[in-house]
């Protein structure tokens, strides 16, 4: 009599058969909802300038954003995450661009708006270091070192014009210590309570950013280890993720995502707001770089990233292969 519960009674080869079987049992799902697509526009071109170690990527002009944006809307997209670069005269100690109202990033939230209405979440970079002209992401103080409180009151300006500009979320994205709580009371002085926030809640200090300071012509010097997070650490993620949730927090995020699934499944499991994770830069770097060397299989390796992200615990995943994905998936 065949027992079963063991093998050969069980074989859970069975659900395995074909891909329909496969398909029927699959315990997650991409969605094209899931994706956000982080974009770039650059500030003085009139053609979109590739980003030489991002295959595929470019420093969008105003108009092939707003294309950008539409053909993310067409393939299910829930959201667009806007990074603004100034050209480098405007740049200074201060972050000028980054409460201009007719800084890029702000003129590029107006187009968007402009273009796709409430059809995709209009996602703003609330951060300096795009527009400083030493690259950290706040004041420096007369030491040269990153200023918190300072940096605080900057982020507060930020958040009011980007709102005023039609941002749907803002995403402080700086690590400065008390950065969700003051951005919260920016705009709710201003009668915008109805923006909501991203939290850049555990952003690690990481090897994988080095892509994202070409495509956004960073300034830095130095390093951010001062403010970002030891990679080593996991408890200060947890503590991080209180820390934005008591300071008003609508949705919390991990960055990077591929080699934070650790973090992200206690983030995930812990919480009941929305968790999103970054596919940063040089995760997508790395699999392009293989992939044009036939050492991987592109589409496999794309897919399956983004399913073990979701796996872990993503409800969102902020990619740069967003709209490409969505399209497929539809």
């Amino acid at each position: 009599m065949t027992t079963y519960g063991s093998f050969p009674g069980t074989r859970p080869r069975r659900l395995r058969t074909t891909p329909a079987m496969r398909r029927m049992v699959a315990e997650t799902r991409l969605h094209p909802a899931d994706l956000i697509l982080p974009a770039f526009v650059r500030e003085g071109v009139s053609e979109p300038v590739p980003i030489a170690a991002m295959p595929g990527v470019v420093q969008h002009t105003r108009d092939s954003l707003k294309k950008a944006a539409a053909e993310a809307v067409a393939a299910g997209v829930s959201g667009i995450m806007l990074f603004g670069v100034p050209e480098e005269e405007k740049k200074d100690a201060l972050g000028t661009p980054g409460t201009d109202p007719d800084g890029i990033l702000q003129v590029a939230i107006r187009d968007v708006r402009a273009e796709v209405g409430d059809d995709l979440l209009v996602m703003s970079d609330l951060c300096l270091d795009e527009t400083t002209d030493h690259g950290h992401c706040g004041v420096l103080d007369e030491q040269g070192r990153v200023d918190n409180d300072a940096t605080l009151e900057r982020y507060a300006e930020m958040a009011q014009v980007q709102a005023d500009a039609g941002a749907h979320v803002v995403g402080p994205s700086g690590m400065m210590d008390g950065q969700i709580g003051v951005v919260r009371d920016a705009l709710d002085q201003i009668g915008r309570e109805d923006v909501a926030i991203l939290a850049y809640t555990a952003k690690y200090a990481s090897a994988f950013y080095g892509p994202f300071r070409e495509a956004v012509a960073s300034s830095l010097k130095g390093d951010r280890k001062t403010y970002q997070q030891d990679p080593a650490n996991v408890r200060e993620s947890m503590r991080e993720l209180a820390l934005d949730l008591e300071e008003g927090a609508d949705m919390v995020m991990v960055k990077p995502a591929g080699p934070y699934l650790d973090i992200l499944a206690r983030v995930a499991d812990a919480v009941d707001v929305p968790v999103a994770a970054y596919q940063i830069s040089g995760e997508y770097s790395m699999i392009e770089a293989a992939a044009e060397k036939g050492w991987i299989d592109r589409d496999r390796a794309i897919l399956e990233t983004l399913t073990g992200i979701k796996r872990a615990g993503a409800r969102n995943i902020l990619t740069y292969w967003a709209t490409e994905v969505a399209q497929k998936l539809g």
